[in-house]
């Protein structure tokens, strides 16, 4: 009896060494112009969100590497994830006044 319950002590060390791990992630979330919100509403909310150490948004200035699609759009969306992935941590949220949403779709791919 003894030398069956070492046989499955070791069987079952043996299983938990090769068994997948579970683990327990964020999803990950993107933070975009809500396409309901107002051209007003985004200018707004993209001119706060790009105010002082906010959202790093040199990168849509002109000729700059997100410059393209020149939209209101696009530019409120790249001005609110870079808000949003940089203070969501700390309490930061993705609301902008109610002129951003989240997302779990990666919009570089849309």
């Amino acid at each position: 009896m003894e030398t069956l319950m070492a046989k499955l002590m070791v069987l079952i060390l043996f299983l938990s060494m090769i068994a997948p791990k579970r683990v327990f992630t964020e999803y990950e979330q993107w933070c975009i112009a809500d396409p309901q919100s107002s051209d007003d509403e985004l200018q707004a909310a993209l001119n706060w969100a790009c105010g002082s150490e906010g959202a790093d948004c040199s990168k849509i200035q002109g000729n700059q590497p997100s410059y393209y699609p020149n939209t209101l759009k696009d530019h409120a969306s790249y001005a609110f994830n870079s808000y949003f992935q940089k203070f969501k941590h700390r309490g930061g949220s993705c609301f902008f006044r109610g002129a951003a949403i989240t997302t779990e779709a990666d919009p570089s791919k849309f």
